[in-house]
């Protein structure tokens, strides 16, 4: 009996999932915000999939972060730095310009920093969504320096908690292909996605 209704099952499944990953693409695509006279950050991602991603920084919001960010991306250091922890449903992080270059020693993926300073906080109400981009840090909330993770998913348990500087605003299907990590290593990835080249328009 089971081996009857097994193709048509696996057929309605088929079909279920197609019309689930419809709604849910649309749904969110729709969620993500217009673009604004703001600058852009502009990455280009590669390994497993390739594609844009599309960032409108907010400098209204976090104007030290996005100049830490802006400064950081003109000057190359940006490029070739891997998506060291990507968790499914959750965020994708990258920005380790220290230990995160893609052919080096990646094992403190995620421990460093720029040689330049620390940034203090900059928390504002904006809320955490599908695209939000927010400012890595430690337990200090004043220990943001070049790290930044994109959420893949409204994260309500961040907001105010995080500098929020950016909004994606194209790329979502690049997004959402980046590289998982391992959910046992709090989403530490095996020969990880990266980004190409990261650059700014619209200044």
């Amino acid at each position: 009996m089971l081996k009857a209704f097994g193709l048509p099952i696996v057929l309605v499944g088929l079909g279920a999932a197609i019309w689930g990953a419809f709604l849910i693409y649309g749904t969110e695509t729709k969620s993500l915000s217009s673009d604004t006279p703001s600058p852009n950050l502009v990455i280009e991602v590669g390994g497993s999939h390739s594609g844009t991603i599309v960032i409108d920084l907010l400098p209204n919001v976090a104007p030290k972060h996005v100049e830490r960010i802006i400064a950081l991306a003109k000057s190359g250091a940006y490029d070739d730095v891997i998506f060291h922890r990507v968790i499914d449903g959750f965020m994708a992080q990258t920005g380790d310009v220290q230990f995160g270059v893609r052919g080096g020693d990646n094992g403190k993926a995620g421990m460093g920093a720029s040689a330049l300073p620390d940034l203090p906080a900059e928390f504002s109400n904006i809320p955490f969504k599908l695209g939000t981009v927010g400012a890595a840090r430690s337990s200090n909330p004043n220990s943001a320096n070049s790290q930044f993770f994109i959420v893949l998913a409204p994260a309500k348990h961040l907001n105010g908690q995080y500098t929020v500087f950016g909004q994606v605003t194209e790329g979502l299907e690049t997004l959402y292909n980046i590289k998982l990590g391992d959910s046992n290593a709090n989403g530490a990835v095996d020969d990880p996605d990266y980004m190409v080249k990261v650059t700014v328009t619209n200044e």
